[in-house]
């Protein structure tokens, strides 16, 4: 069966999760875990990834290093204020993140929040198959369709969200186990 024009529609909520999935610590630094942190830069919030240069040296240790040295206590203060849990210790124009190995409560406490963040792609996902069924509803009404292109494009709509639903499952799972291993 050909994909319908309308399955790139479902892609934003699984490439969402995708992207909030990166920014979840697992046992290993990464520079997905610092990219999306937003930071006030000069009066407008900015990820980190734009205005400076992040490298992981070691499997715990993160090196941000902002092209604007003027922005490095906004950078400080974006990163005591997001949800790593880990004080930056700056030198001179390099901030250090030194990740700490995380315990067995927390990766637990982790894998329920990747649920969470699951869900959230399921459901906006879902209300995105419901709003798009209206849309071919409305045409099919409207004689824009017919019975037979109606049917069809509805199997595809179907068929992409099933798409869409198994990649945001099967990213859930990969970063579960991937934050249940030691």
């Amino acid at each position: 069966m050909k994909p319908t024009k309308l399955a790139p529609l479902l892609e934003p909520p699984v490439k969402h999760l995708q992207e909030t999935l990166r920014g979840i610590r697992s046992g290993r630094a990464t520079v997905g875990l610092v990219e999306p942190i937003l930071v006030d830069y000069y009066g407008t919030p900015t990820r980190l990834r734009d205005i400076a240069s992040i490298s992981t040296p070691g499997p715990r240790t993160v090196h941000i290093e902002p092209w604007d040295t003027a922005v490095v206590p906004a950078i400080e203060k974006a990163l005591v204020a997001s949800s790593l849990g880990v004080n930056p210790s700056v030198a001179g124009t390099v901030i250090h993140l030194n990740l700490p190995a995380l315990s067995e409560e927390r990766r637990k406490e982790l894998v329920k929040l990747v649920g969470k963040h699951v869900e959230e792609a399921r459901i906006a996902v879902r209300n995105t198959r419901e709003k798009l069924l209206r849309e071919l509803k409305k045409r099919h009404e409207n004689k824009e369709l017919s019975d037979d292109a109606f049917d069809r494009e509805k199997e595809a709509l179907q068929t992409s969200v099933d798409e869409a639903l198994r990649a945001a499952e099967d990213s859930g799972r990969e970063k579960g186990e991937e934050l249940l291993r030691v």
